[in-house]
């Protein structure tokens, strides 16, 4: 595996600046201090801290898609594959507890500071959004693929924000048995009666 550019590092070190301080509160020094760079050397790969913004967004959105395309290889049915994304609480509890969700804070901050890359992160849920309505589609529920999407989507992130809150990881593990559990309960409309 090529070793990894000074680019490519300063995108990774920025995202988990941007996901632990926030995008407001990291500097320019900040990201340098974490690559181990001299800010020259810094402002050799990016100008603007909004320049450094887009490469996370499109790093995340990338990931993103890696790992629902994992996840679409991997899982046997749409239910399973659901619970691939509902396991995701579980699998990133202690993170989750501590900074939120990824996704959930960037588009939250760069909403309450009017940033024009708002949309853009809020794409990243949009894959999320997507990929969890073909998956509802293939149970059968095409009318309602959409909202019910979205429902899912709105509860893991609630339950994001009380873990953030709370830092109770029996409150994560309840919630996600009753995501499962809500999920169990649809019908499969695929499958002829």
């Amino acid at each position: 595996m090529p070793a990894q550019s000074t680019r490519e590092l300063i995108v990774e070190k920025a995202d988990a600046l941007f996901y632990e301080s926030g995008f407001e509160a990291t500097s320019f020094a900040d990201i340098a201090a974490a690559v181990g760079i001299s800010r020259g050397n810094f402002y050799h790969h990016f100008k603007t801290k909004d320049d450094i913004l887009d490469a996370v967004i499109a790093r995340r959105m990338e990931r993103t898609r890696a790992m629902l395309g994992g996840w679409q290889a991997e899982g046997e049915g749409p239910r399973e594959r659901i619970l691939s994304f509902i396991h995701m609480l579980i699998a990133n509890q202690s993170q989750i507890m501590d900074f939120g969700c990824p996704v959930g804070t960037l588009c939250s901050e760069l909403a309450k500071l009017g940033h024009a890359a708002q949309g853009r992160a809020t794409e990243i849920f949009g894959l999320f959004r997507d990929w969890l309505a073909d998956q509802i589609r293939e149970l059968g529920a095409v009318d309602r693929a959409e909202t019910l999407a979205m429902h899912l989507l709105a509860w893991s992130q609630g339950v994001a924000v009380m873990a953030t809150a709370f830092k109770d990881e029996a409150f994560i593990r309840n919630e996600v048995a009753g995501i499962g559990q809500w999920l169990a309960s649809l019908p499969d409309l695929s499958q002829p009666t």
